[in-house]
């Protein structure tokens, strides 16, 4: 029997559209905070990570280039890669990261710096992306952000499209920054509940 496809199961739709849409107009970017908050607020509120397992674009992207169109090797991720150490790691300099994107956001807002109209790949290489700002009506440090968030989503991207070539589809997910703060908030309040049951 063929089950048939939720409507979650396209959301890998979203996923390419808004990786296009950030070459046509930067501000775009910040729709990318809905693939940031929706699993944090799903974890906090339901204790599981539903975000996940149904409702990650990304990962059904990896999954359908990896798996559909046989991109991928399909081989064993090393087990360095799965340890508990590198994945903590790798969320925490994710997070600085992060900080330090919204730090330089800051900048801009204060009239610290000037606005940088370029994209950071691999948090190395400045990519100029002048053709896909087109102004604003408020502060620079709205598109200094866009750029700055775009520069990580791409980023992650870029990484998990590599990891999904070399290792199964969606080994991106087993050291996905979000995915391994979800669980560990999902093992926090899961910890809480059993607690509190057993008082």
């Amino acid at each position: 029997m063929i089950q048939r496809k939720k409507w979650y199961d396209h959301l890998w739709i979203f996923s390419m559209t808004y990786l296009l849409l950030g070459f046509v107009n930067i501000l775009f970017a910040w729709l990318g905070m809905i693939c940031f908050i929706t699993p944090l607020v799903i974890s906090i509120s339901h204790g599981t990570k539903a975000y996940c397992n149904k409702y990650c674009g990304r990962g059904q992207l990896f999954t359908m280039l990896g798996g559909r169109f046989g991109l991928s090797r399909k081989h064993d991720m090393p087990k360095w890669m799965r340890s508990k150490a590198f994945r903590y790691g790798f969320l925490i300099f994710f997070f600085t990261m992060f900080f330090v994107m919204l730090w330089n956001t800051y900048l801009v807002f204060a009239g610290g710096r000037p606005l940088s109209q370029t994209v950071k790949l691999i948090w190395t290489f400045k990519v100029p992306w002048h053709w896909a700002y087109h102004g604003t009506l408020f502060s620079d440090g709205v598109a200094q952000f866009a750029f700055g968030f775009y520069s990580i989503m791409l980023t992650s991207t870029i990484l998990g499209f590599v990891t999904m070539l070399i290792f199964k589809p969606r080994s991106w997910c087993v050291y996905c920054p979000m995915g391994t703060m979800t669980q560990l908030i999902c093992k926090a309040k899961n910890a809480a509940k059993s607690h509190t049951a057993g008082e």
